[in-house]
């Protein structure tokens, strides 16, 4: 049996295979040698590789929900609006909530949620940008929780094409998540219909970057069109990067202050039918 196995241990040499002596056996490596490898496959491959950008404007408030606050001086506030442009009485700017939605659609309907609301009030004279941002679709609930704080019992809503968008979008989402809809009957100043009966005969389009423009000078630069939002927040939901989510914010904020920049435009026009083109 011995001579069988100098044999063995003859050709494995002869292959050039060393034999395992039968004392030695596999020994796993040592957990914190794993570890190590482990964090050395996390790093970047090469000296200045970059990490892949996650980061979202605000802070987090809740599991998911950011929130940004930003302050614009406004040297011409007024105390009150004059709403007779929308066949209103007059409202209190003190009173009033501009708000606008992100949203992952446009077609609207009970699978369109809005992923960020922003909202602008007055603060003392000031124009106060609050914006929600959800990054879990489980988020959405405390979103809307939180806008909802926002409102009081006088608060009136200023918005352009939200009477037939967004209000009627949050309703749905409010419906959904059984919380009542802070929305529900406010005064609601629609900016679309009397831009519509001034300037529909002139202008081109009344599209709210149109009414920026011709009413407030204000041209955008490097503005990520509003049909590209739904898929920045996709795709950040699905691992990408924040930096065209981040300019989704941008692109809200500026119609934030675009609403009280034409509401105050608009309440400075002579009471007439149609207005002459600025």
């Amino acid at each position: 049996m011995s001579a069988l196995a100098d044999k063995l241990r003859g050709l494995r040499r002869q292959a050039g295979t060393a034999a395992a002596s039968p004392s030695r056996q596999a020994v796993a490596p040592e957990p914190s040698s794993a570890l190590a490898q482990l964090h050395r496959l996390r790093r970047p491959s090469r000296p200045g590789a970059s990490v892949l950008d996650r980061e979202v404007a605000g802070r987090q408030i809740a599991p998911g929900l950011y929130l940004h606050e930003k302050h614009y001086d406004w040297p011409e506030h007024q105390p009150w609006l004059d709403a007779g442009f929308a066949r209103l009485e007059p409202i209190e700017t003190a009173r009033l909530l501009y708000f606008d939605t992100e949203t992952t659609g446009l077609a609207g309907g009970t699978g369109t949620r809005a992923f960020m609301i922003g909202a602008g009030d007055w603060c003392e004279g000031r124009l106060r940008l609050r914006q929600l941002l959800i990054t879990t679709l489980g988020a959405e609930r405390a979103m809307l929780a939180e806008f909802a704080c926002w409102f009081d019992a006088h608060t009136a809503l200023v918005s352009y094409n939200g009477k037939c968008y967004d209000a009627p979008l949050l309703a749905t989402r409010y419906r959904l998540a059984r919380m009542d809809n802070p929305l529900a009957g406010r005064t609601h100043v629609d900016l679309l219909h009397p831009v519509r009966r001034h300037w529909r005969k002139v202008w081109p389009n009344c599209r709210l970057a149109t009414a920026e423009q011709r009413l407030l000078n204000v041209v955008r630069e490097d503005d990520l069109p509003g049909s590209e939002a739904p898929a920045a927040w996709l795709g950040y939901l699905r691992g990408g990067s924040a930096h065209n989510l981040r300019r989704v914010g941008e692109h809200n904020a500026q119609d934030i202050v675009s609403l009280a920049g034409i509401a105050g435009y608009m309440s400075a026009l002579p009471a007439q039918p149609e207005a002459a083109m600025p």
